[in-house]
Order: C-alpha cells, then sequence, then structure tokens
C-alpha cells in the first residue's frame, strides 16, 4: 500500500513545486541581465520607490518613461557594481550612511518623530533595512567613481576665469546680486567642472562597458507600469 502512495504523494509534490515557480515567475520575473546577473520585477519595482522616495515624486505620478529609465539606470549602476572588484575604492562607512539618512529625514515634514520617519516609508513601500541598503550602494557607487575618474581631472586657471566671465558674472548680475571676486568662487567653480568632467567621462564609460556587455532587456511596455501583486 505504502509502495503506491508513494509515487502519488510524490507526482502531487511536483505538480505544487511547478505551481510555485509558476507563481513565482509571475510575481518576480526577471526584467533584464547583465553579463548573466539578473535583475528582477522587485528589484525594479523597489528601485523606483526608492528613487522616486529621494526625489520627493509620488510613485502614482510616475509615468511609463520615468519607470524605464529607473531599469536603465539599474542596468547602469550593475555595470558599475561588477567594477567594484577591479578598482579599490573604500566603501561607505556608518557614519557616512547615517549622515545620508538625517539629510533625506529633513527633506519631509514630520519625519523628525520616528512615527513619522516610519510612516512616510510605509506611504513609498520601503523599510529602513532596504533604504539603507539601497544609500549604501549609492554611497560605494560614488566612491567608485571618484576613485576612477577624479585623480585624473586638472582644471586649470584659464577655464576657471573663462566659467567666471562667460557665465557666472551675467547670472548674478541678471538676479541682481553683486558679482563676487574671482578669488572668492575659485574653489567652488574648480568643484563645479570637477563634476562636470566627471559626469562627461562617467556617460563614456557607461557606454563602453554596454558595449563590452552582455545586457538583455526583457521589460515591456505592462510591466513598465508596476507589478500590482508585490
Amino acid at each position: 500500500m505504502m509502495r503506491k502512495l508513494f509515487p502519488i504523494a510524490a507526482l502531487v509534490f511536483i505538480l505544487l513545486a511547478n505551481l510555485l515557480l509558476q507563481a513565482g515567475d509571475v510575481i518576480d520575473r526577471i526584467v533584464a541581465t547583465v553579463n548573466g546577473r539578473a535583475i528582477l520585477q522587485s528589484d525594479w519595482e523597489e528601485a523606483i520607490s526608492y528613487e522616486a522616495f529621494i526625489n520627493g515624486r509620488p510613485v502614482e505620478k510616475l509615468s511609463i518613461e520615468d519607470r524605464k529609465a529607473t531599469l536603465d539606470r539599474l542596468i547602469d549602476q550593475e555595470l558599475l557594481r561588477q567594477q567594484l572588484h577591479f578598482i579599490d575604492s573604500p566603501q561607505a562607512t556608518n557614519q557616512q550612511l547615517s549622515q545620508r539618512l538625517q539629510e533625506i529625514r529633513k527633506l519631509y515634514p514630520g519625519a523628525n518623530t520616528e512615527a513619522g520617519w516610519q510612516a512616510t516609508l510605509q506611504r513609498y513601500k520601503l523599510n529602513e533595512m532596504e533604504l539603507q541598503r539601497r544609500l549604501a550602494q549609492q554611497l560605494d557607487l560614488a566612491r567608485l567613481i571618484e576613485a576612477h575618474f577624479r585623480p585624473g581631472i586638472q582644471i586649470d586657471s584659464h577655464s576657471i576665469e573663462v566659467y567666471y566671465q562667460e557665465k557666472l558674472v551675467p547670472e548674478l548680475r541678471k538676479s541682481g546680486s553683486r558679482p563676487l571676486a574671482l578669488n572668492e568662487v575659485a574653489p567652488k567653480i574648480r568643484e563645479l567642472l570637477t563634476q562636470e568632467k566627471m559626469n562627461e567621462l562617467l556617460g563614456s564609460w557607461l557606454r563602453n562597458l554596454r558595449a563590452e556587455s552582455q545586457i538583455k532587456n526583457q521589460a515591456s511596455p505592462t510591466a513598465a507600469k508596476g507589478d500590482q501583486s508585490r
């Protein structure tokens, strides 16, 4: 009798396992792969919520184009994360992470209390652990970019003066403000031009990484609207 029951029980188990796998595929399907590393629907939806939260935008107001742009950024971030193995850059410290959290909390009225903060996170379907993980990833990638590009960037005095004369002074005069002396604003202009150059180099680097990588974007317009089954 036991020998007859065992195949039946095994068959039921296999059928249930297949149903669970099929359900999982619907709930958390793969939307892209980057050099064999899968980006899941849940990764995408969490990133959408995180970006909306950081930018202070209601998730329901995001367009399909906004959501697709988030997936593109997820792909770029994965490409950069894969470079962390080749470039020695320090990881974000707990102090830096805590400081960034405090800066974000100040952006939301009522988030100065724990109850208000948790309510804000829940509104974006985030929890503090997810938020900290995302922030740590962003800080680590920022440090990677700094370590990769900043040492090779040199901003000369001529470039600073040109920016001062052609952009800063006209803007200050247009707003009715008194133009500051060049030596007062030179450090800020140097940093601004450095950041602009880093963004330019980052864009070029990402284009090269995409060209050298195997990327499959499997997201559909329906998936871009968000999976309400989460």
